[in-house]
């Protein structure tokens, strides 16, 4: 069988104009058995439509914070930090993505844009709307687990680890508020907040708020979901 195909959603640097990628999700990809390619930023329904039936699998990568207005919401707070053009995009991509059921992993942003594609909202800034003794916005090495979540006996991540907790890394300051319709949480930190989702009873939609590409050098877990995803897209 030939090796699938994985559409990874760009990283953008706009001040440079530039797309780029961290290689950890490209690692993660052709480590599990995929092979990774880079997708554009467009708009055009009919070339969004294409991309989708091209790729085996998609990976929603992690990066800035979505703008409120695609949850229904104003900015409350000076620190949220946007990049209009990939909201545009992976809003309309996640849409048509979920819909073909083909299998998609959410990272981080990804996340919460595919929570918010389907009707979910986002605590915009998590120290202030959401006080926690935990850290989830943590320094360099990021290969490093700071917090622990704990994983849910009925969900998918439980059936794939066979076990009750994993410790995670963390590098965010907004996360799911309420969850989307039709998702199911999967792992929760040890404060409550949503850390993993799936859309159950499909090939394989997931979400982590975690960092598996900085880890899956020295994590088995890590390798494991990239492992899970992969043999989804055969």
């Amino acid at each position: 069988m030939d090796k699938p195909i994985i559409g990874v959603l760009p990283l953008v640097d706009e001040e440079r104009e530039s797309y780029w990628m961290l290689p950890g999700y490209f690692e993660g990809v052709l480590e599990a058995g995929g092979i990774p390619i880079m997708l554009p930023l467009i708009y055009d329904e009919k070339d969004l439509n294409r991309l989708v039936n091209e790729f085996n699998g998609f990976i929603f990568t992690g990066g800035p914070d979505i703008d409120p207005k695609y949850y229904n919401a104003a900015v409350e707070t000076d620190n949220v930090k946007t990049c209009e053009p990939r909201d545009k995009m992976e809003i309309l991509f996640a849409r048509k993505a979920i819909e073909s059921g083909k299998p998609i992993l959410g990272i981080c942003r990804g996340l919460q844009l595919i929570n918010v594609a389907l009707g979910g909202t986002l605590y915009q800034d998590l120290p202030s709307q959401r006080k926690s003794d935990l850290n989830h916005s943590q320094e360099k090495p990021y290969d490093k687990p700071i917090h622990d979540v704990v994983l849910d006996k009925t969900g998918g991540l439980y059936e794939l680890l066979s076990r009750d907790s994993l410790g995670v890394n963390s590098c965010h300051h907004q996360g799911i508020k309420e969850l989307a319709p039709g998702l199911s949480s999967m792992a929760v930190a040890t404060d409550g907040l949503v850390e993993a989702f799936e859309m159950k009873e499909r090939n394989f939609l997931w979400g982590l708020q975690w960092h598996p590409e900085f880890m899956q050098k020295v994590s088995q877990p890590s390798r494991d979901i990239f492992k899970k995803f992969i043999n989804s897209c055969k």
